[in-house]
């Protein structure tokens, strides 16, 4: 059982900037993406201030986000990466099955990475997070490189804080479409 005062905020500032995008999007009628709260067990409460000090994750949540863009279903996860070498570790077995589903229901799951140390952000499709994750299941590495992904999904991101992954949805609808 993994405790929030451990891990409950890696990520965040990435998180608040995707959830303002998320705004953003909505507001301007683009998508409707939502923040699916991850489950907890508060086990300390601090009685003056009445905030949770220590809490247990209660179940295995599924992604970060789940919505809907333009009237497909997407799904999709935000992960942060120090270094140029992403440890498969940080995407969990059923978050894989979870986005197969949404995939095998003719929606669109994704990881959107930001590259801390680059101050890069990129849409990963599931199709290649899947690729890297069979290449680990069949005994290969047990990460993917900056240098494997597909750069042209290279996030934009604007004014600090926005991060606009509209654009690289879009281009992986094209590229289905095309294959």
């Amino acid at each position: 059982m993994a405790t929030w005062s451990s891990r409950g905020l890696r990520g965040s500032l990435l998180e608040e900037m995707i959830n303002y995008t998320n705004e953003d999007y909505r507001n301007r009628r683009l998508a409707l993406i939502q923040k699916v709260p991850t489950p907890i067990t508060p086990v300390n409460i601090d009685a003056e201030s009445r905030h949770i000090t220590l809490a247990y994750f209660d179940q295995q949540s599924t992604v970060d986000y789940i919505g809907a863009v333009q009237g497909i279903p997407v799904c999709f996860d935000a992960k942060e990466c120090k270094t140029d070498t992403f440890p498969l570790a940080n995407v969990h077995e059923h978050q894989i099955r979870f986005m197969e589903d949404m995939e095998n229901q003719q929606g669109i799951s994704f990881l959107i990475i930001w590259y801390t140390e680059r101050q890069e952000a990129y849409y990963l499709p599931f199709r290649d997070l899947k690729r890297f994750y069979e290449r680990m299941l069949k005994g290969g590495r047990k990460s993917f490189t900056f240098d494997e992904i597909d750069k042209t999904y290279r996030v934009a991101l604007t004014n600090g804080v926005y991060v606009h992954y509209l654009e690289a949805l879009q281009l992986d609808l094209l590229s289905r479409e095309e294959n």
